[in-house]
């Protein structure tokens, strides 16, 4: 982030003067189309490009709002990650999955943020079933089908090969800076996966293998990889949170 804009965030934080905010966004407002156009083959089916930059303009002004500069994250990732949650949120509402997945995906969400701040660590699968009142073989098949979910919500943001466009950003240059900071963040978040999630995000978002396909790869059941799979995407949301939330 360049000093100029430091001091704008910093005024901003201090004064929460609109016009400083508005400034912000139309100095970040390259980053919003940027996303918009890495992202056209996600939201071809449900929006047009107005749609998903109105989308976007209004998560940089929430990024613009929330982000805190002593965190020692860079805005520019942070509002990408942020855009690209918004956009692909979008897209979800739009698609098919069933309001039962859904919910158990908040509850989940929820549950695991709530346990890995009172463990100090990741909750284990039993500590997260037993929390949401559930019996080990119906957590595990609600962990199963929300996998389908999961990965429309991360995968844009493990899977940067959608950056070979050139538009949206002002330069080269510029882009290459955005690449840069995203893999190092994702790649770092994915390190901290235990073998076998890091086995199964690998084959999926990499070799884009099927979970049926892994399954026979890793000697597990279809179930059981979709059940690694929806684990490993809560690790990862936790990872990222600095970026994501706040």
């Amino acid at each position: 982030m360049a000093a100029d804009n430091t001091v704008l965030f910093k005024k901003f934080n201090e004064t929460r003067d609109v016009e400083i905010r508005n400034e912000l966004v139309l100095i970040y407002m390259p980053v919003v189309k940027y996303v918009a156009m890495s992202l056209r083959n996600v939201y071809a089916k449900y929006g047009d490009l107005d749609d998903i930059v109105n989308e976007g303009v209004i998560a940089l002004i929430n990024a613009v709002e929330t982000f805190d500069i002593g965190r020692g994250v860079k805005f520019e990732t942070y509002a990408n990650l942020k855009i690209k949650g918004a956009i692909i949120d979008y897209v979800r509402k739009q698609d098919w999955i069933p309001r039962q997945v859904r919910k158990f995906g908040k509850e989940l969400d929820e549950t695991y943020n709530t346990l890995y701040t009172e463990l100090g660590r990741s909750p284990t699968n039993n500590e997260l079933a037993e929390k949401m009142g559930l019996t080990k073989e119906k957590f595990a098949k609600c962990m199963a089908d929300t996998a389908g979910s999961m990965t429309l919500s991360f995968e844009e943001l493990l899977y940067e090969d959608n950056f070979s466009d050139k538009g949206g950003l002002a330069n080269e240059a510029d882009r290459s800076i955005y690449e840069k900071e995203l893999k190092q963040v994702v790649a770092a978040a994915i390190d901290a996966l235990n073998p076998k999630e890091k086995q199964v995000i690998s084959l999926h978002y990499y070799e884009r293998l099927k979970f049926a396909e892994i399954a026979k790869v890793i000697g597990v059941s279809e179930s059981r990889v979709c059940q690694i799979h929806s684990k490993s995407m809560l690790h990862l949301k936790r990872k990222l949170e600095n970026y994501i939330k706040m």
